[in-house]
């Protein structure tokens, strides 16, 4: 029993073995297979990789290194100071002082992360978070610059992201230093001021970084090739932070070139002090060498707020009905009475009178079937050309100018500057116009007039003069007949193209209306500036209409009057008579110049 038991076990492990032998020829195909398999993804992943590797190694292995060094070094832009802008004594009307900005490094995050960021910084640096995230996507996020994002940085902000550095990767703070105008207001239609390049600048200067800052209106636009100098840069090796370990190379920047302008700081300073921000421009100007002395118009605005963000209440007020950004200075006006003198000076150049010319004067004149009145409706009887000037006769004018012509007082217009004075190449400026009877069909379609020649005569009617060129017509008489060219800058002066023009007026035609100047102050209606207090000057007073309002006031003058060195002009829209609104402006001015 116990061997038939032993040889069943036996049996059974025997039937087990034969299935197994019959069963393995299939099993060692199956791992032959399998190993085929293996062998076969081997090699394609090692071919994978080995062609990566090369990839890595040899056609992208530069950019790599590349791209490694750009992530451990940063090249910091270092911007150069802007030169300063003096008066023609060397007192400071523009220069730099430090100041903290605050710089994005677009590589430094991806744009959604940007994005929030943005959101978060808007309210603390005061920039909308639209704004922020336009200038990074102007350059590019991968840009290796930084872009600037504030300047002038608060104490408050400086504080507060210092202490949470390390939760803004990205966001740099870098002193630099920054435009100031120590004088605020003053001479800003003449000084301009300062922005970011526009699309538009770097597009002209392909060169400029980032953030630059050039001129945007006035001498700063005007000299900004010398004013602007050249940006340095400062190659750093930083950490994974962004924080700073060494510098690896520096290139130093190059300040920009220092202006020094014929401006006289305490003459403008007295100018826009007593013009009082009215709407209005005073001009004063060395009537031997045309260099600007003074230049006002007001109101005026302050160039600091561009030296940072300007707010939206700010530009709204510089939108606004009174135009502080309105040169009137290089704006046309009738000139009133103050055109008289060009009057003059056609009617005699005429040959039709001479400086001895006696005319009756009567309280009005008839033309065409319409009076044209004497100023103070009543005559000064028989008079010439000098008392003519100092009683601002209107019936002596209206005679003159009709026997001239419109012509003839047109050119010698042209001849003392109006409409031929350059606009010192400063934005928005006008010339004046004195039309012609062809001009006028022209320009508005109309036929001339006898009453237009009439009006033409005493500066009234189509007549328009800027400031700047009443200064320069007034400058004529006082220097004996050159027209001057008027300019800002001190290097400037005794360049050939600023060379005064013969205007070939004859000196006895100068000499009487000189002298009806100088009566015009001593008994006229100038008699104010002839007070003791100054030398004895020139001058001559003019209101012109302006339909439905008060009158412009206008005041041009030239002093001393022996030796003339300075010819103002000054005009105070809606401000009345001549002799009470301009020409106390001028008085101011001959103090500040005569008593310095």
């Amino acid at each position: 029993m116990t061997t038939d038991l032993r040889f069943s076990s036996t049996t059974t492990q025997s039937r087990n073995i034969q299935t197994s032998l019959v069963k393995s020829p299939i099993s060692r195909e199956t791992l032959l297979q399998r190993a085929i398999v293996f062998i076969l993804f081997s090699t394609v992943f090692l071919g994978l990789c080995t062609y990566r590797l090369v990839q890595l190694q040899l056609v992208a292995g530069p950019d790599n290194r590349e791209l490694a060094e750009q992530n451990r070094t940063r090249l910091v832009p270092i911007r150069s100071d802007r030169g300063n802008i003096l008066d023609r004594h060397g007192e400071l009307i523009a220069a730099n002082r430090l100041s903290r900005a605050v710089y994005f490094w677009p590589r430094q995050q991806s744009p959604a992360d940007w994005q929030v960021l943005a959101e978060n910084l808007s309210p603390l640096l005061n920039v909308p978070q639209e704004e922020m995230l336009g200038k990074l996507e102007q350059v590019g996020y991968n840009s290796p610059l930084p872009v600037r994002i504030a300047q002038q940085l608060s104490p408050d902000a400086f504080v507060a992201l210092a202490e949470f550095a390390q939760q803004f990767p990205g966001v740099e703070i870098l002193a630099e230093s920054n435009r100031y105008y120590p004088h605020n207001r003053l001479a800003a239609h003449l000084i301009g001021y300062i922005g970011e390049a526009t699309e538009a600048d770097m597009t002209a200067n392909p060169d400029y970084p980032s953030g630059m800052i050039v001129g945007q209106m006035g001498i700063e636009r005007l000299m900004n090739p010398l004013l602007e100098g050249h940006w340095g840069n400062r190659l750093v090796e930083v950490d994974a932070n962004g924080q700073e370990r060494r510098i690896l190379g520096n290139e130093p920047s190059v300040s920009g070139e220092s202006i020094n302008l014929t401006i006289d700081l305490k003459l403008q300073q007295v100018a826009e002090q007593t013009l009082n921000n009215r709407r209005g421009a005073v001009v004063a100007l060395d009537v031997k060498t045309g260099e600007v002395l003074v230049l006002v118009s007001g109101p005026s605005f302050d160039p600091n707020i561009f030296t940072r963000r300007v707010t939206d209440a700010e530009w709204q007020q510089l939108q606004g009905e009174s135009q502080p950004f309105l040169n009137r200075a290089l704006q046309g006006y009738p000139p009133g009475s103050t055109f008289k003198i060009v009057t003059a000076v056609a009617g005699m150049q005429s040959g039709k009178f001479t400086p001895g010319s006696i005319l009756n004067t009567s309280a009005f004149i008839s033309v065409g079937g319409t009076q044209f009145w004497e100023h103070s409706n009543q005559g000064y009887g028989p008079i010439g050309f000098r008392d003519a000037l100092a009683v601002s006769s209107n019936t002596f004018f209206y005679q003159v100018g009709m026997a001239a012509g419109p012509e003839a007082i047109a050119h010698w217009g042209a001849m003392m500057g109006i409409g031929t004075t350059p606009t010192l190449g400063l934005e928005g400026g006008n010339h004046g116009l004195i039309p012609t009877p062809e001009e006028k069909v022209e320009l508005y379609g109309e036929p001339w007039y006898t009453g237009d020649t009439v009006s033409m005569a005493i500066g009234q009617g189509v007549v328009q003069v800027t400031p700047l060129e009443m200064a320069v017509m007034t400058a004529t008489i006082a220097n004996g007949g050159n027209r001057v060219i008027p300019h800002l800058v001190m290097h400037q002066t005794g360049l050939p193209e600023m060379q005064p023009v013969p205007t070939g007026i004859d000196p006895a035609a100068i000499a009487v209306i000189r002298d009806g100047l100088i009566t015009t102050v001593q008994q006229g209606t100038a008699q104010g500036l002839n007070d003791g207090s100054i030398p004895l000057t020139g001058g001559k007073t003019g209101t012109s209409e302006v339909l439905g309002q008060t009158s412009h006031s206008l005041f041009v003058g030239f002093g001393p009057a022996q030796d003339p060195q300075i010819a103002i002009a000054a005009i105070v829209e809606n401000g009345g008579y001549g002799s009470v609104s301009a020409m106390p402006i001028a008085h101011a001015i001959y103090k500040a110049y005569f008593n310095p």
